[in-house]
C-alpha cells in the first residue's frame, strides 16, 4: 500500500482551489497503488479548510498554531516534513502556485529526495511513479521517473478537476513542532484584493501591443468581468508590461506566469515564443488579431482575424447575455 500526501494551501483560512485539484491527482495515484490520500494543512484557524479537504481525502492532518498564522517557508516545511514521514508517504503532491514553488522544494530537501515541478500529469505503473511536464518553452513533453521515495511533484493548476468527494471526513489536529522556529512571519501587507488570481482563473483574457494604448485595456477588463465574479482574470504580454501599461503580476509568459486555464483569450498578441510558453497548455485558446499571419493562430483553437476594437465589445456583450440567463 502506498499512501499519497497532498500539501494543501490555505490562505486567510480559505482553501485554495488548486489544492483540491492536487487531491484529484492523488486519488488517481492512490487508486493505482492501492493506497489512501492524506491531506496536510498548515496554518491557523483551519477548521473550514480541513472540513472541505475531508470531503475528498481519506484523512486530513491539521498543523494548527498561532505562530503559523502567516506563511513562513522554513517553519511550514519543517512541520510538514515531519507529518509526511509519519504518514509513510510514497508520493507527495502540491499545487504549483507561488506557495508551492517555495514550500515544496524545502519539503523535498528535508525528505532527502528529488522533485518534479510544474507537472501536468502524474502516474504510477510498473512499480514506479512518473510525472509529465512541458520543457523547451512547451515544445516538448518530458516524462520523469522517480528513483527514490518519496516521489515529490508540484502540479500546474487547472490540469485536474477539483475533488469534491471520496473522503472520510477524518481530521486529526497536531501541534506545531517544539523548539525555536528559524523564522516567523509577523505581518503580511497584501496588495489590493478582490481580483481572481491569474493562475487560478478558469478564464484568462490577455492583451498585447495590438491594443495600441494602455486605456484600451478597459476593454480587456470588461470582457473578463462579463464572465461573472471570480471566473476570469486579466493577463498581459511582456511587451505591454515592459511598456508600463500593466503590472508584472499580470504578465503571462516564460518570464511571467505560466497559466493553463480551460479558456484563454489572446487579444492583440502576436504570439512570441516566450508568451506561448506561458499559455500553450490552456485547454481552449481564442486568438483575435488583425494580422492573419500572426504566430498565435498556429496554436489557437479558434482564431478571429479582425479589429479587436470591434470584435471584443460585441463578444463582451454576447457573453454577458449568456451569463445573465445561465
Amino acid at each position: 500500500m502506498s499512501n499519497i500526501v497532498v500539501i494543501a494551501e490555505v490562505r486567510g483560512g480559505q482553501l485554495k482551489r488548486p489544492s483540491l485539484e492536487a487531491v484529484t491527482a492523488a486519488q488517481q495515484l492512490a487508486a493505482a497503488t492501492g493506497g489512501k490520500v492524506t491531506a496536510i494543512a498548515c496554518g491557523a484557524g483551519l477548521d473550514a479548510a480541513c472540513a472541505e479537504l475531508g470531503k475528498a481525502a481519506h484523512k486530513v492532518v491539521a498543523i494548527d498554531g498561532p505562530a503559523f498564522a502567516n506563511y513562513s517557508g522554513d517553519a511550514y516545511a519543517r512541520a510538514i516534513a515531519d507529518q509526511v514521514k509519519a504518514a509513510g508517504a510514497s508520493a507527495v503532491l502540491m499545487a504549483h502556485t507561488a506557495m508551492g514553488k517555495d514550500l515544496m522544494p524545502r519539503v523535498s530537501a528535508l525528505l532527502d529526495t528529488a522533485i518534479v515541478t510544474d507537472a501536468t500529469g502524474v502516474s504510477f505503473a510498473g512499480g514506479a511513479f512518473t510525472a509529465q511536464k512541458p520543457i523547451f518553452a512547451g515544445k516538448a513533453l518530458m516524462t520523469a521517473k522517480a528513483l527514490k521515495a518519496p516521489f515529490c511533484a508540484t502540479l500546474r493548476p487547472n490540469n485536474f478537476a477539483a475533488a469534491t468527494s471520496g473522503g472520510s471526513g477524518e481530521v486529526a489536529k497536531v501541534a506545531p513542532p517544539a523548539g525555536d522556529l528559524l523564522s516567523v512571519v509577523k505581518e503580511i501587507v497584501a496588495s489590493a484584493g478582490g481580483k481572481t488570481p491569474l493562475q487560478e482563473a478558469k478564464v484568462v483574457v490577455s492583451g498585447g501591443r495590438g491594443l495600441r494604448e494602455p486605456a484600451a485595456f478597459k476593454m480587456i477588463e470588461d470582457l473578463a468581468a462579463a464572465f461573472g465574479p471570480g471566473v476570469a482574470a486579466v493577463g498581459a504580454s511582456r511587451a505591454v508590461v515592459d511598456a508600463g501599461w500593466r503590472p508584472h503580476s499580470e504578465q503571462v509568459g516564460q518570464t511571467g506566469k505560466v497559466v493553463s486555464p480551460p479558456l484563454y483569450f489572446a487579444i492583440g498578441i502576436s504570439g512570441a515564443i516566450q508568451h506561448i510558453a506561458g499559455m500553450r497548455t490552456a485547454r481552449t485558446i481564442v486568438a483575435i488579431n488583425k494580422d492573419a499571419d500572426a504566430p498565435i493562430f498556429k496554436i489557437a483553437d479558434y482564431g478571429i482575424v479582425g479589429d479587436a476594437f470591434e470584435i471584443v465589445p460585441a463578444l463582451t456583450k454576447a457573453i454577458a447575455e449568456v451569463v445573465k440567463h445561465k
